[in-house]
């Protein structure tokens, strides 16, 4: 599993794992592959984060428990299940990703 920022050219299988379209990006633009929104932090989450960007390990614990259950979950589910049938990139629009919620989710995959 490769991690990837969208605005870079894909290599592999390409899974968009961002809540909001990113900018200056088409819909059909080939270097989005599938979105899978559900995957994401929520939206409170995602604004409280943005709000308390000092706070990343609460963010990490609170974007675990979004992924313990609901759309989160089964989104976590169908991903897991891609990633267990061949290579995938993981693909952000985020600036940061090391801050982001990729890395949460890249470890989750691998657990």
């Amino acid at each position: 599993m490769t991690v990837a920022r969208v605005y870079d050219p894909p290599n592999t299988d390409r899974v968009f794992v961002d809540r909001l379209w990113p900018r200056g990006i088409r819909k059909d633009d080939p270097r989005i592959g599938r979105w899978f929104k559900d995957v994401t932090p929520s939206s409170e989450l995602r604004s409280w984060y943005h709000a308390h960007r000092d706070r990343y390990d609460d963010f990490v614990a609170r974007y675990r428990e979004e992924l313990a259950s609901g759309p989160a979950a089964q989104a976590l589910d169908e991903l897991r299940a891609l990633a267990a049938a061949g290579d995938v990139e993981l693909a952000t629009a985020a600036k940061d990703v090391e801050h982001s919620h990729v890395p949460v989710l890249v470890e989750t995959l691998t657990a």
